[in-house]
């Protein structure tokens, strides 16, 4: 079985969003130092979770095409590697 992680392909372009997400975390930090006003703040912490959500749906279809296709394709647990995946999306869903 593969080691390598479905993401792997991806590494440098998630690394890049989660640092975009950094930024926009820093920023939303400067706006309350700022006093920025409510609705402003509230529209780019939306943005942020957008973002994470994003990232996280993209991280899942790669789990699924490359690490749960493989161990169905190895017939080494691809059903607990199903089983896995759907926990992962029901806590994604919940939050």
């Amino acid at each position: 079985m593969s080691t390598e992680h479905g993401y792997s392909g991806e590494k440098d372009a998630y690394l890049t969003r989660l640092k975009r997400i950094e930024g926009q975390i820093r920023g939303l930090q400067r706006m309350i130092d700022e006093d920025t006003y409510c609705i402003d703040v509230v529209t780019q912490i939306s943005a942020a979770t957008a973002a994470l959500h994003n990232l996280s749906v993209a991280l899942m279809s790669d789990h699924l095409h490359h690490c749960v296709t493989n161990a169905i394709e190895e017939g080494e647990g691809g059903s607990e590697k199903i089983d896995e995946a759907m926990k992962a999306i029901q806590r994604m869903v919940k939050s």
